[in-house]
């Protein structure tokens, strides 16, 4: 058995397992296309009989590619991290460094909506994700947290873009009917004097902001908490 073939890591795989010609596909090129049906028709559409279809390949094919559908994910990950628009190297403003790498997450999210669910349920490291994840280290390379902390900072950052980000669609999806309601039933419970503390927090919130402030707003928050003033 050759090293790594039977790995539960894809990237420990090799990338074709077949005998024969030259192979027709790629990882990459596999990815794309289970993007893009994603993209189309949702992440519960991402079979490997349809992304077989979409390439124009026999299903049993492509195992030689991608042993199973849990490798696929890592695959579409990683194709989303490549799209990641970052300098080469960070300013060595780590704020500023963070903010920038926080909406690019944003911006990809938004992209691709169904993203999220993967992030948060099977979260991986191929090699644009290590780009990303080098990209954040180096941008607290001179903070005083050690590695521990800055990897927990990492998947702290990118928890918070994924809530946000799927919080918003949800909301948008929703509409402005859903959020009307919300009003008036939290306008109805404060009334009876049984919440007398978010009684007051919302006597004291202004006017609903745009997301994009609201966004920004809570990701310096959470910097500081996360790294420092």
């Amino acid at each position: 058995m050759a090293s790594g073939e039977q790995s539960e890591l894809i990237w420990l795989r090799p990338e074709y397992s077949g005998r024969g010609p030259r192979p027709a596909h790629s990882r990459v090129s596999i990815a794309r296309a289970a993007v893009d049906l994603a993209d189309r028709d949702g992440l519960d559409a991402v079979t490997m009989r349809k992304v077989a279809a979409e390439l124009g390949a026999g299903t049993m094919s492509l195992y030689n590619y991608v042993p199973k559908k849990e490798h696929l994910f890592d695959l579409m990950l990683d194709l989303l991290a490549g799209e990641y628009d970052l300098p080469d190297q960070p300013s060595g403003d780590w704020r500023a460094d963070l903010t920038l790498l926080a909406n690019r997450l944003r911006t990809v999210l938004t992209r691709h909506s169904w993203a999220t669910t993967l992030i948060t349920h099977r979260p991986g490291l191929g090699p644009n994700g290590l780009r990303v994840t080098e990209y954040h280290l180096a941008a607290l390379a001179d903070t005083s947290l050690d590695g521990t902390a800055k990897m927990e900072a990492f998947a702290q950052l990118t928890g918070f873009v994924c809530q946000f980000t799927d919080w918003q669609q949800r909301a948008t999806a929703a509409g402005d009917l859903w959020l009307s309601d919300l009003i008036r039933y939290l306008q109805t419970v404060t009334a009876t004097g049984q919440y007398p503390h978010l009684a007051t927090a919302l006597a004291q919130s202004s006017t609903p902001t745009a997301p994009d402030t609201v966004f920004d707003r809570d990701l310096q928050r959470l910097l500081t908490v996360l790294v420092g003033a």
